[in-house]
């Protein structure tokens, strides 16, 4: 008789997230809690079916670029997948990009936007870029837009209809991208105060978006520009000229080619060159790199949120495999040494649930004004950090995923690869780990938020008094002390010197802020449930990040711990997961 090996199949992704919901049971007020409850199970359960289909589909309907209709005429139609439309829909009605700015004064807004698209975005087919740099926009218009472009447009972007406007970016060119001061593309001015674009960008995501933020040279009117970062403005292009209600596309902005990319395949990604396209100026004509800060900071938030949310996805994956395939006679889920990796992926996991909880917080108190001096700066040095970090951990957590699998996890059709190839792309989308490292750097020299950020960390162990804790609390607070005198030498050090480190010292100080994120949290478990499992995973990310890996020795309180990380990592599964072995 020919075996069958049952695959993955996810149960509700809130119920089955215990780790996401412990997090945000403490950062929100008890009664807004409570409020958000049944719209995040009923997402969660969408998420495991409707949503699930959707993405698969929308996976397999790649989009296509038809140049040319029938009779020769220049049209550069992208076509989608009525499943990726349908993903937009859902996204618009959730208000993935609407929630902060429906609520201006709500400092937990931030946190409840965190929340839905945690359970949307790993079964969306990656819908959750264009939705991004949706919210980017958002805050950058409003914050720099002149009034009538603000009017106009910031409500169709935060809308909740199917018509609800999405947005690209524009920034990319060949000869740099991260160096957006070799940027090539010009903006001429127009007698009406607009602006007509002409030059080529390599890569845009989110083409078929209804409008986009690009950065260009901003021309006098005698044709002079200005060389480097100086000389680039921030202007607005819409899909459709607000002049005359023509759309653009084949006409003054023109698809090169589609982007045949690693992953991210439902998504389009194309080559445009610019021949005059009409755009308005938001911000000042010679401070468009000033103007995309706050752009930069949402898409970041955004990025880590993702990083986050794919890992949940990939454990839960995991977790659910481990109940149905056996080896040697027991499931996975029973076997030692592979419950010991899959408590790594929880803890992993626990360690960007933590740190991208506490940046969607403090972005939340920035945006409304309700940060203190000290969290202002604290948010400034955690950006580039979140982001550097959760990408690094979505890349390395994705490829165990996979492995844990087994071939199963390189055959294209079980939807495996898919998780590695995307989360590729989080490392490198806006900012490489190098490019964060220094704007770290920048931060630190600049406006001293190096120290904010450390000081911040230490706050959060401030009040732990539990006898378990107080180990973690030592080695946290020795490695914060270290951090701090390597950020105090930056500034009398040779430039170059500090350039070269800078990556070690991101990479490390999101891992000791994450320690004291995690230390709060297990506090807190305890105070509140008596809930000691916290203590177990800041043992084991201390280990696996600050002191070196233990011994590798026979350790009866290793495998306590990796018991406990299970168990709770497994609370609203269903009963049959945790049942004694099976036997063959």
């Amino acid at each position: 008789m020919d075996f069958i090996q049952d695959g993955p199949s996810l149960p509700n992704t809130y119920d089955a997230d215990p780790i996401f919901r412990s997090h945000l049971r403490r950062l929100l007020p008890a009664a807004r809690w409570e409020e958000i409850q049944p719209e995040l199970r009923q997402l969660g359960e969408r998420a495991a079916g409707e949503l699930l289909d959707l993405a698969t589909q929308a996976q397999r309907e790649e989009p296509t670029l038809e140049q040319y209709d029938a009779w020769g005429r220049r049209v550069d139609h992208i076509a989608v997948s009525s499943a990726w439309t349908r993903l937009h829909e859902v996204q618009a009605s959730l208000g993935l990009a609407a929630i902060p700015y429906e609520r201006p004064d709500d400092p937990h807004a931030r946190l409840e936007q965190m929340a839905l698209v945690h359970l949307y975005g790993p079964s969306s087919a990656v819908y959750t870029c264009p939705v991004s740099m949706t919210d980017a926009a958002a805050r950058v218009l409003t914050d720099v837009g002149e009034p009538e472009v603000r009017d106009r447009v910031v409500p169709r972007l935060t809308g909740r209809t199917p018509d609800a406007w999405t947005s690209g970016q524009w920034m990319t060119e060949k000869p740099g991208g991260s160096d957006v001061g070799r940027t090539e593309t010009v903006a001429h001015p127009l007698p009406d105060g607009g602006f007509a674009l002409s030059g080529t960008k390599w890569f845009t995501s989110a083409t078929t978006a209804d409008c986009a933020l690009a950065l260009a040279r901003t021309a006098a009117a005698d044709g002079s520009v200005v060389a480097g970062s100086r000389g680039l403005g921030l202007y607005l292009v819409e899909r459709v000229d607000p002049r005359d209600g023509r759309s653009q596309i084949g006409r003054t902005i023109q698809v090169r080619r589609l982007k045949d990319k690693l992953g991210t395949k439902s998504l389009p990604t194309a080559e445009l060159d610019l021949v005059g396209a009409y755009a308005t100026p938001v911000g000042p004509p010679h401070r468009g790199v000033k103007s995309i800060v706050g752009m930069l900071t949402v898409t970041r938030l955004w990025n880590a949120y993702w990083s986050m949310s794919s890992q949940a996805r990939g454990l839960q994956l995991a977790l659910s495999y481990g109940q149905v395939r056996q080896a040697f006679g027991r499931r996975l889920l029973d076997l030692p040494l592979h419950r010991t990796t899959l408590a790594d992926l929880a803890v992993e996991y626990e360690g960007s649930a933590a740190i991208v909880a506490r940046a969607a917080q403090l972005m939340g108190r920035a945006e409304t004004g309700t940060a203190s001096p000290a969290e202002a700066l604290a948010r400034r040095a955690l950006m580039p950090v979140v982001k550097l970090l959760t990408a690094r951990s979505a890349v390395a957590a994705a490829s165990e995923v996979v492995e844990s699998f087994g071939g199963a996890g390189y055959v294209e059709n079980t939807g495996l690869p898919a998780l590695l190839r995307d989360a590729q792309v989080l490392s490198i989308w806006e900012g490489t780990t190098n490019v964060l490292s220094l704007d770290l750097l920048r931060a630190a020299v600049r406006e001293d938020a190096v120290a904010a950020f450390l000081e911040d960390a230490a706050d959060r162990m401030t009040g732990t008094d539990s006898p378990d804790l107080a180990e973690p609390v030592s080695v946290v607070a020795a490695h914060l002390r270290r951090l701090a005198e390597g950020a105090a030498a930056f500034a009398s050090s040779d430039a170059a010197d500090v350039e070269a480190t800078m990556r070690i010292f991101a990479l490390r100080a999101g891992r000791v802020y994450t320690a004291a994120l995690l230390v709060e949290h297990a506090s807190h478990r305890i105070a509140k449930d008596d809930d000691h499992a916290g203590v177990a995973v800041v043992r084991r990310f201390i280990d696996r990040h600050l002191t070196g890996p233990a011994a590798p020795l026979p350790d009866p309180a290793r495998r306590a711990d990796t018991d406990q990380i299970l168990a709770a990592a497994l609370r609203g599964w269903p009963d049959s997961v945790t049942t004694a072995p099976t036997q063959a």
